[in-house]
C-alpha cells in the first residue's frame, strides 16, 4: 500500500498500528513509517470549520455518523484515528494512528496519543493523558486493554499496558520507569510498564537515597484486585471505595 492507503486503512480501522496476537502486543512498524512519512508529505494549510479556523498538516476525522460515534463539541479526532461504534468524544483529542474500541468513553479534556491502543468499555476520566509513541518504529504505544477505568488527571505515557478491567486512580502517572509495587501481599512485587488485569493502581511514593539525603520519589501501588461485584458500569469512585481511597 502506498503511505496514503496505509492512511486511510487505519482510519477505517482495516489495520492496527499494535494487535494482541496469542496474548501478546505486537507492533505494526510499517504503519507507524506510513505516518511518519505521511507527516513529511503533507503541507500545512489551513482548515475551516464553521466559525474555527485551523491551520495543520493532518485533516480532521469525518463520518461520525455512519460511524456511530457521538462527537461533543469541539471534539476533535485526526485522520487516521479509528473510532470503534458507540465510541463517546467530549470535548477531547484524539491523534492518528490511534485505535478506540467499542463503548468507551473519551472524557473532557482527555488526550489520546499517536497510536495509542484503547480497548472496549473504557472510561478515560476527565484530563487523562494518554501519551503517543511514535518513534522509534518498535517502540511499544500505550495500551488500554477492555474494561479499564483510568482516573481524572491521569497520565499514561511510554508504551505502558493496562491489563484488562484494572482501577488505576486519580492522578496516578504510569511511564516506563515508574515502579508498579504490588503491596497486597507479605512482600511487595514490582512490575515496570505494565498493569496486571483487574489491578486497583492509587499514587504512592518510595525513600531512595541521594547524598543530599532521603527523598520520597513517586510510584504506584496496587492495593487490591477488582472485586467480582464491579462491573462494567460501575462508577471509578465506586471501585475504589472499597478499598478506602475513594472520594
Amino acid at each position: 500500500m502506498t503511505v496514503e492507503e496505509t492512511i486511510a486503512a487505519l482510519d477505517r480501522g482495516e489495520i492496527r498500528v499494535a494487535e494482541k496476537r496469542d496474548g501478546e502486543w505486537v507492533v505494526n512498524e510499517t504503519a507507524k513509517a506510513a505516518i511518519l512519512e505521511y507527516f513529511k508529505l503533507r503541507k500545512v494549510e489551513p482548515q475551516e470549520l464553521g466559525l474555527f479556523e485551523y491551520r495543520d498538516k493532518i485533516p480532521l476525522k469525518h463520518g461520525y455518523e455512519k460511524l456511530g460515534v457521538r462527537v461533543v463539541p469541539p471534539a476533535t479526532a485526526r485522520f487516521g484515528a479509528f473510532l470503534s461504534r458507540d465510541v463517546i468524544l467530549m470535548p477531547s483529542y484524539v491523534n492518528i494512528g490511534a485505535w478506540v474500541g467499542p463503548r468507551t468513553m473519551v472524557d473532557t479534556w482527555a488526550t489520546v496519543g499517536s497510536c495509542a491502543q484503547i480497548g472496549a468499555d473504557v472510561h478515560l476520566a476527565g484530563g487523562v493523558g494518554i501519551g503517543g509513541v511514535l518513534e522509534p518504529l518498535g517502540a511499544r504505544p500505550v495500551i488500554v486493554e477492555d474494561g479499564a477505568f483510568i482516573g481524572s488527571r491521569a497520565v499514561i505515557v511510554e508504551g505502558v499496558i493496562v491489563g484488562e478491567q484494572a482501577v488505576i486512580a486519580p492522578q496516578v502517572v504510569l511511564s516506563a520507569t515508574v515502579p508498579i509495587i504490588d503491596v497486597t501481599g507479605p512482600e511487595p512485587v514490582e512490575h515496570r510498564g505494565y498493569v496486571p488485569p483487574r489491578s486497583v493502581v492509587v499514587p504512592g511514593t518510595r525513600p531512595k537515597e541521594f547524598p543530599a539525603g532521603t527523598y520520597q520519589l513517586s510510584c504506584a501501588l496496587i492495593i487490591g484486585q477488582r472485586k467480582e461485584s464491579t462491573d462494567l458500569r460501575t462508577s471509578l469512585n465506586e471501585a475504589l471505595r472499597e478499598y478506602g481511597v475513594g472520594s
